[in-house]
């Protein structure tokens, strides 16, 4: 049975209730403080001494172009139909939605009844969300090669051993298998015979063992051609800002964790891009991460990917707690904040429901 817009509206402000925040706060906090616990030693953060002013206001700039760069691309991908005060506030809560959620899901799964609410029709909010989803596909498949060139063997850290480390580097491998495939999938879907496509899925879903996920295929299948129809007009110069738009911020967020080891621990220009490279590796980890905006497992993770470049553990965590600081906490401080004024603006009135 449809929703009606009232449950839609009661479904979207359930996943973005303020106490959300509770949870991945507990878990990240109790693991870092767990984990400095375990390893402080007197001495350990004698770096935060020395620590490099001008690389510390170079990890806040590529934070703000970060954002900036999101707020132009949805404005972009949107067709210029919302403000840039709308993207705003459509990029804090869609990046509040990721830290609450569960990182399989993320933002996306919300995104757009977001984007409905700020008055687009339901079916180009769909459009739009997949306009993103694909443009971050492409951005992995072309940028992986590359850093496996550049790293080579160190894209994987020595510190993964055994059936463990196989088994990272198996996943990492299908993982880029699958996101390769998806994306050429997408494309064809949207760009090249959307019609052929949902007849795939359905009949794909049609087999026993798969037949329970049925409508949602077909539901899926209808949101491929709808999509099509509103993205199949648009010039090359679309797609030029909104490609270019997101290989600068993907490459902003990769370039994050580096730029706060360097402020606290002389790196060099390979290490630095080490590190750069081994966030695809360190992603694909969150990406399997049941815990909302994957806390604790971040946390849990990272000394294995970085540790190495920082030197004692007790850095280490202090590296860690200062990363999600800017890049997780600062979003679920900001989401609490941005979050009861556009709910206040939007649900003032009907959103769109045209297709």
């Amino acid at each position: 049975m449809p929703l009606t817009q009232q449950s839609q509206d009661q479904q979207l402000l359930d996943k973005l209730k303020p106490s959300r925040i509770i949870l991945p706060v507990l878990i990240g906090i109790g693991v870092v403080g767990f984990m400095f616990w375990r390893s402080y030693q007197p001495g350990d953060l004698a770096p935060l001494r020395n620590a490099k002013e001008q690389w510390l206001v170079i990890t806040f700039l590529v934070l703000i172009a970060r954002d900036l760069g999101y707020i132009y691309r949805i404005r972009e991908i949107s067709e210029r139909v919302l403000s840039w005060r709308q993207s705003l506030d459509v990029i804090m809560i869609w990046e509040f939605s990721s830290c609450i959620l569960p990182s399989a899901a993320g933002g996306t799964s919300v995104a757009p009844f977001i984007l409905n609410k700020e008055g687009i029709t339901l079916g180009k909010s769909l459009a739009y969300v997949m306009v993103t989803a694909l443009l971050d596909n492409i951005y992995y498949v072309i940028a992986v090669p590359l850093v496996v060139l550049w790293a080579g063997e160190g894209l994987f850290p020595e510190e993964l051993k055994g059936a463990f480390a196989a088994s990272i580097r198996v996943a990492f491998v299908v993982s880029y298998i699958s996101v390769t495939l998806y994306a050429a999938a997408m494309v064809y879907a949207l760009f090249i015979n959307p019609t052929a496509m949902k007849r795939f899925l359905v009949r794909l879903f049609s087999f026993r063992l798969l037949r329970r996920w049925r409508p949602s295929a077909y539901k899926h299948g209808n949101e491929m051609v709808a999509a099509s129809a509103q993205l199949r007009g648009n010039k090359a110069g679309y797609w030029i800002r909104t490609a270019v738009a997101t290989a600068f911020v993907w490459t902003a967020r990769y370039l994050v964790i580096g730029c706060i080891i360097a402020a606290f621990i002389p790196i060099n220009f390979g290490e630095f891009w080490v590190i750069f490279s081994r966030n695809m590796i360190y992603k694909v980890v969150l990406l399997v991460a049941i815990t909302p905006g994957g806390a604790g497992i971040a946390e849990g993770a990272f000394p294995t990917f970085f540790g190495r470049f920082i030197g004692t553990p007790t850095m280490t965590n202090f590296v860690i707690l200062f990363y999600r600081i800017v890049t997780y906490y600062l979003y679920l401080v900001l989401g609490a904040i941005f979050l009861p004024r556009w709910v206040a603006r939007v649900f003032s009135r009907p959103a769109a429901t045209a297709e």
